[in-house]
């Protein structure tokens, strides 16, 4: 009879325990959350930037085509909101990137009303003169959203793991944060235009069709949210480059999906539900700041502790792997 050595295997790392980790972190590290209070601070208090002017001009050329489809009316209706919303929008919100940047509460709010009420008066207001402003505008404010994003990254991984674990260079942080925001873009529209198109063409043989396929796809996008979530860290906490960073993230989400998904599902609901408590203070009271710093706080501590648990979580499957292959090495024993 053949007897098989059973190993307990290590459990995977806590949820909670890497998200203490990072709140410590943040903790005696407070300095770290100046970085999104700044940002936040210009965002409220700095002049706001519209691009209400040039989406109403190019909505008014669409509309005389939508006048000429039935249903005019709710076209009509539906492209006055959307042009309403968007001449709200802080446009200096692109300083915000995505997936590596700076976190912000400010960032693409649309409030009430502009001008805005500030602590410091009515908040000033540039109109965007064209659309070619507003294209290099954008551009140029993602770009110091990368920067700033890549090194608040890089500050916020070192002090969690220490400069002997993630040390990664200054230069070499900014240049795979836009090698992986290139990437990101990249794949977006991949998906998005496409996806775009499917939708405009089912919507127009029936919406209901179209909130269908939708449905669907948002179900589908589930398993997706793990590997986007840990794309960026393999550049910070293993000093990958980008590329690798993001194959290390889809073989941890392979491995790990129940567990990790947890963690990010708890990282979502903390930063996004304390969201709707720091918004609470009114843009024209003082107490506002402190409604920015508790979010400075928390997304950071949250990001602090996705660096621990990256950490922890690949030593923990690399642990898992070595004895599986020592374990389908090992002789059989005969009892």
């Amino acid at each position: 009879m053949n007897i098989e050595k059973i190993e307990t295997l290590p459990p995977p790392p806590g949820v909670f325990g890497s998200l203490r980790a990072g709140f410590d972190v943040v903790a005696n590290h407070v300095w770290l959350i100046f970085i999104p209070i700044a940002l936040d601070v210009f965002l409220w208090l700095g002049p706001r930037v519209s691009a209400g002017d040039v989406f109403a001009s190019a909505w008014a050329t669409m509309l005389d085509f939508a006048k000429t489809r039935p249903f005019a009316a709710q076209d009509v209706e539906a492209m006055g909101n959307v042009v309403e919303a968007i001449n709200r929008i802080n446009w200096t919100g692109w300083l915000r990137t995505l997936p590596i940047g700076i976190s912000s509460l400010e960032a693409f709010s649309v409030p009430a009303e502009i001008p805005l009420q500030t602590p410091l008066g009515l908040q000033s207001v540039v109109q965007v003169s064209s659309a070619l402003n507003l294209l290099g505008l954008t551009f140029l404010l993602t770009l110091i959203g990368w920067v700033g994003g890549g090194l608040y990254f890089r500050w916020v991984s070192v002090t969690a793991l220490g400069w002997e674990e993630a040390g990664i260079g200054s230069w070499r942080a900014l240049i795979q944060t836009f090698a992986l925001s290139v990437i990101w873009v990249g794949g977006l529209m991949a998906i998005l235009l496409p996806l775009s198109l499917v939708m405009a063409l089912l919507n127009l043989i029936s919406p209901a069709l179209s909130n269908g396929v939708l449905f669907v796809f948002l179900l589908l996008s589930y398993w997706l949210i793990v590997p986007l979530f840990f794309m960026p860290h393999g550049i910070f906490v293993r000093k990958q480059n980008a590329l690798h960073s993001v194959f290390t993230s889809l073989k941890l989400s392979r491995f790990t999906l129940p567990t990790s998904g947890m963690f990010v599902f708890s990282v979502f609901l903390l930063s996004r539900g304390l969201k709707y408590l720091w918004s609470i203070p009114e843009s024209d009271s003082w107490m506002r700041l402190v409604g920015i710093a508790g979010h400075a706080f928390i997304t950071t501590a949250l990001l602090a502790a996705s660096f621990v648990y990256y950490r922890d979580m690949n030593v923990w499957l690399q642990t898992i792997l070595d004895k599986m292959q020592q374990k389908q090495g090992m002789p059989t024993q005969q009892a």
